[in-house]
């Protein structure tokens, strides 16, 4: 074959030379691979319940799109409401008690100015109020934290981006930390995996063309991935446009793996005469 383009080479600078019209001479192409590429998202994120309990309540289903922070469902526990209610009560009593406390040292340090009991008594007395002071505190801290959890109920998005899954729905019952929904965030790009015999002559920056929907659009190759899994090396493509309708999609996408000889002729130059091209030039000489 390599004989065969430097003879073509030859004669067609021949006849160039003798129609004093164009030269051509053998020059390095791309040799292109075809490979499917799937699209996927930069980051895949989880959103789970914080708390244990019923999902009364899921405002997002697959294909939305949601913000940082934006509330997708909330997660009930029934227990909490009754946590709440029993620290009221226990509020309630210690406060009588810490008002009653409050009057007998009153009256402690009344008798104590007329010299009828001793400090000893009065010292008690204090102590007995701090300790109901110090156990109000540590009931509305108690309370503040069952007040929390209960809060932790809704489910926020942890990223902007879009939902792939929810494997869940309403009604059904939940652990901590049990999985909501999943996100995909942080944009998305195209992943490759191209046979280990066409590791070496990839490049990062090497531009790719990717077969769409709606046409070619032109990639760069933004990462190769060092490890090669099952015979196969990954990589991943920067694609300004994207279609990202469906993640995981597969698009073919054309992968420079080297370059090989070939002889360009320009279209002008080629007459086609019974079904068969010919240079013409080349023609008019050999005629």
């Amino acid at each position: 074959m390599r004989l065969f383009l430097a003879g073509f080479a030859l004669l067609c600078v021949a006849s160039s030379a003798a129609a004093g019209t164009l030269v051509i001479q053998p020059v390095a192409v791309p040799e292109w691979k075809a490979v499917y590429g799937r699209v996927e998202a930069r980051d895949s994120l989880a959103a789970r319940a914080r708390v244990g309990g019923t999902l009364v309540s899921l405002n997002v289903s697959e294909g939305d799109t949601v913000k940082a922070g934006q509330r997708i469902a909330v997660v009930r526990d029934d227990k909490i409401d009754f946590q709440v209610s029993a620290l009221d009560a226990q509020l309630k009593a210690l406060e009588a008690q810490l008002r009653n406390a409050e009057a007998e040292l009153t009256r402690g340090q009344t008798l104590v100015d007329k010299g009828v009991t001793t400090s000893q008594r009065l010292d008690q007395l204090r102590t007995q109020v701090d300790v109901f002071r110090n156990q109000i505190a540590s009931s509305e801290a108690q309370r503040q934290v069952v007040i929390q959890q209960g809060a932790e109920g809704d489910v926020l998005a942890p990223a902007d981006g879009k939902v792939l899954t929810v494997p869940v729905t309403k009604g059904s019952v939940l652990m901590a930390g049990e999985t909501v929904a999943t996100l995909g965030g942080g944009g998305f790009f195209l992943r490759l995996s191209i046979p280990e015999r066409h590791a070496a002559l990839l490049k990062e920056g090497a531009s790719l063309a990717v077969e769409t929907a709606s046409g070619t659009l032109e990639g760069r190759l933004a990462k190769i991935y060092p490890q090669i899994a099952e015979g196969r090396v990954t990589a991943d493509v920067d694609v300004p446009g994207l279609p990202t309708d469906f993640v995981d999609a597969r698009l073919l996408v054309r992968v420079p793996v080297g370059t090989r000889q070939a002889v360009l002729v320009p279209a002008n130059a080629i007459a086609s005469r019974s079904g068969i091209d010919r240079y013409r030039h080349v023609a008019r000489c050999l005629g």
